[in-house]
């Protein structure tokens, strides 16, 4: 059985908590990714700001986002999936928090993320259609 450090993506990127969100956005725009790990001046994980929640909490606000901070973004205690978690439990993980990415921390430091489609490609066919059920419904 996969672990996540098998099927994450290496060297994830954070946007420091007191970035602005039009900082996060451009680095969003460059890496070609649609979320990034918050990390605060600790070096602690503090969220995961995707690019929804800069339209949705921010540009859909009428807020500005050069004078937001990302770590305003960040909602109580990241869910996050550990390096040797498997498959199995990162499906469980996303299911039960109904994310379509998780932070891979080993320890307490950031490793990667694993996506939606990482695992879907990691879980026998039928578990990757209940996953997609299961982060699909309310």
């Amino acid at each position: 059985m996969s672990v996540a450090r098998d099927i994450m993506t290496a060297s994830a990127e954070c946007i420091g908590a007191e970035d602005s969100v039009l900082e996060a956005a451009r680095k969003l725009t460059d890496l070609g990714v649609g979320a990034l790990p918050i990390c605060g001046t600790d070096d602690k994980l503090k969220g995961v700001l995707t690019d929804r929640d800069i339209t949705v909490k921010v540009l859909g606000k009428g807020r500005d986002p050069q004078q937001t901070k990302a770590g305003e973004l960040a909602q109580g205690e990241a869910v996050t999936i550990g390096a040797d978690d498997s498959a199995d439990e990162i499906f469980a993980t996303m299911a039960r928090h109904k994310v379509r990415r998780l932070p891979v921390i080993d320890g307490h430091r950031l490793v990667g993320m694993v996506a939606l489609a990482d695992v879907a490609r990691a879980l026998p066919d039928p578990q990757v259609g209940d996953l997609l059920e299961a982060l699909s419904t309310d």
